[in-house]
Order: structure tokens, then sequence, then C-alpha cells
């Protein structure tokens, strides 16, 4: 049976979604996950990106259903990330004199991927080339890393619809609800599209900058990305989302706490700052075990929250692998523009807050708070003057 949606009289939705998929790119846990695929019914036919193989049946099945016996006359390749691209093959043996539209780089990821004649079946197209399908005019718009070389994207200058690649999507099965305004977008996929950005394309910030900035002036209806809801109003709302999240600028003026504890005492430190912090009237605290959380999960957080709170035992002399695993993390995204607290908890080796420090000070524009907090096995009544400290430097810093 098809599963396709109308989002214009001529364009419709034929992609696929994957609610068991739970390891995306095999390292993200995440609970589901939809592939977008689209199909332009013009006097030229076109379809824009494949799925993945894994659901390779219910899209060729919706293909053949709104081709209905129409031919593909054009393959458009935005992305060549196999979750989009795997079914190329598939559908050239099916519709032999489909023309695949790429870039350079497409070309050459085609050849890498795939054994086909892909000279004879390419036509490269060039940054801001215009492609008529008759009462459609599609331009290219090239975004090299968001997130990989050869993204680009596809902009229906009839339709002013904005075909994103991976850009403005979010991890997350559909359930039915196509477009943003179907759902509560901010409840439901705020978390799951920030989790998305900052793992997948946080490294790039500067790219989506170059991406966003050629879209300027643009008049965009419609977004349609390679995986989460079609935009069809509030376009400004995830267009500021990326304009923040691209120049790595928090989106809450608040706290992550993100701690490592063996027996429970570097724990209640934790749970013992995140009180008081409240106490100042702090909103949106989050507090994190490293061990029991995914590091995506911390590393959006962490794009999320102007200020952070590293708390972490020390493991054999040195910092708890579980930090030193979500401090490498933030580092590869290119994390910046925060300001960093450091606690310490050490039985017989106290040292690791300079390693901390020292790591945080390589990654651009990180403040570290001056007051630090070095803890020999469990906080103590006495040292509660310095924790207060590092309160009240920490709600200086907010205000």
């Amino acid at each position: 049976m098809q599963c396709t949606r109308k989002i214009e009289e001529d364009l419709y939705w034929i992609g696929s979604e994957k609610r068991n998929y739970s390891l995306f790119e095999n390292i993200l846990p995440i609970h589901g996950v939809s592939y977008n695929s689209y199909l332009l019914l013009d006097e030229k036919t076109v379809l824009l990106d494949t799925v993945d193989h894994s659901v390779s049946k219910q899209f060729l099945e919706n293909l053949e259903y709104k081709l209905d016996g129409e031919k593909i006359d054009y393959l458009i390749v935005n992305h060549m990330e196999p979750d989009h691209s795997s079914v190329i093959e598939e559908v050239i043996l099916r519709y032999p004199d489909v023309k695949i539209i790429g870039n350079m780089q497409t070309a050459k990821m085609l050849k890498q991927f795939f054994d086909f004649d892909v000279d004879s079946k390419m036509q490269i197209v060039k940054d801001g080339e215009i492609l008529s399908t008759g009462k459609h005019n599609l331009k290219f718009v090239f975004a090299p890393m968001v997130h990989w070389p050869e993204v680009m994207f596809t902009y229906d200058e009839t339709s002013k619809i904005l075909f994103s690649a991976d850009a403005f999507g979010t991890f997350g099965a559909l359930n039915g609800n196509l477009f943003n305004d179907d759902l509560d977008f901010e409840k439901t996929y705020l978390n799951k599209a920030r989790r998305y950005y900052a793992n997948i394309v946080g490294k790039y910030g500067m790219q989506v900058q170059n991406a966003l900035k050629k879209l300027e002036g643009t008049e965009i209806n419609k977004i349609c990305p390679l995986h989460g809801p079609i935009w069809r109003n509030n376009l400004s709302y995830i267009l500021e989302k990326y304009e923040k999240w691209s120049k790595y600028e928090p989106e809450d003026n608040s706290v992550v706490i993100i701690y490592s504890s063996v027996y429970g005492n570097t724990e209640n430190v934790a749970n013992v700052l995140a009180n008081k912090l409240s106490q100042k009237e702090i909103k949106n605290i989050k507090v994190y075990d490293a061990s029991n959380t995914d590091v995506s999960i911390l590393v959006s957080e962490s794009f999320r929250c102007s200020n952070i709170a590293i708390i972490s035992t020390t493991y054999n002399m040195e910092v708890f692998p579980k930090i030193a695993e979500y401090i490498d993390h933030i580092r590869r995204m290119n994390l910046q523009n925060r300001t960093i607290s450091i606690i310490e908890n050490a039985t017989w080796a106290p040292g690791i807050s300079k390693s901390i420090k020292d790591q945080i000070s390589q990654m651009k524009n990180m403040k570290i708070l001056e007051e630090t907090l070095s803890i020999k096995s469990s906080i103590k009544y006495e040292q509660e003057e310095k924790l207060n400290k590092i309160v009240e430097d920490i709600a200086t810093d907010l205000k």
C-alpha cells in the first residue's frame, strides 16, 4: 500500500519512516527517523533524493504509485550520504532513462559507492545554475560541508520551496504528521533537532553560516529537509535556531551540570550545586550523570546552555573517562562561547582540575571561572563557602 503526501499541487512527499532504528550512523541512540524524498510532477518529472536501503520497499512503491506509468526525467542528488543515496542504483535499474543531477563532488562519490557508468548518467551542475523543468525553475545552491563536501540545496524559484538536504533536519519518526504546524515542534522535536544539529552538523558552524548568507534575501515559503517535518509556516523559528547554533550562541541563559560519580559522593556535590543555583532563580537547569547519559545528549545540552559546570571524580589519577570523552566531543564539535565551572573530587590524587582547564583552554572563546573546588572523597561543611562562591560567580556571569 502506498504512503504519500501532497505538499503542493504537483509536489509530493514519497519518503519512508523507520521507527525501530535505534543507532543513527551506528553511533547516536535514537528512537526512529524519517527519510524524506520528494517527487515533482512537472513537464519533466523530478525525483529529489532517495532513501536508506532499509526502507526502500515502501519508497519504491510510493514512487511507482505517484508516477502512474510515467518515467523519471531527473534525479537530483542533494546529498550522497547512503541514508539518502543507497537506492539510486535501484532507481536507475527501474527507470533507465533518468538523468542524475549533481555537482563534481557528487559524481566522485557516486563512483565510490556504485559500479554503474556514472559519466553516462550524470549531468554536472554549477553553483547558482538553474534547471527548467517546465513550470518550475530549480536553482542549485552549493552548501559544502553542511555536512558533507558535495551537499547542495535545490531552490524552486517558482514555488519558493527550499530542498535543504540534511540542514533543518531532526531525529524521530513523523508519526503521520508531515508538517511542522501539525505537531508541537518545541515540545516534541526541538531537543531532537538540536541534538541532530549539534552532533551531525555542529562542527561546521562557519559552513552553515556561509550557506545561510547565500539564502539571505531569498523568499522561502517551505523548507523540505531530508529528515523530520516539512516547514510550511513560522520558518523564522528554525532559521533563527540555525543562526544561533551555527554561531555557537547559547539558546538559554542557564546551566548544565555534567558530573561523574563512582560511589555517589560526587553526585551529591552536583545535587547541592543544582539546588543552590535554583535558589538564585536560575531556570532550566539540567543535571546529567556522564556515565548514564549518551554523550550526544551532553553535547546537545552544551549547545543549549550558556554555562557548563563540570564535576569530575579522579580515576587512576586522571579525569574520569566519561568526562574526558565529553570534553573531547565538545572540542570536536567546535563548541565556543561558553562559561565553564570546574569541581574535582579525589581521595588520594587531586589535580585533575588543571587537566580539565588545559583541555577547555584549547577551545575558542571559552571562559573558565577562576573559583574551583577540590573535594577529597566527600564534600565537607567547611567547603560550603567555596561552593557558594562558585554559585555566586555563575549567577553573576549569567547576569
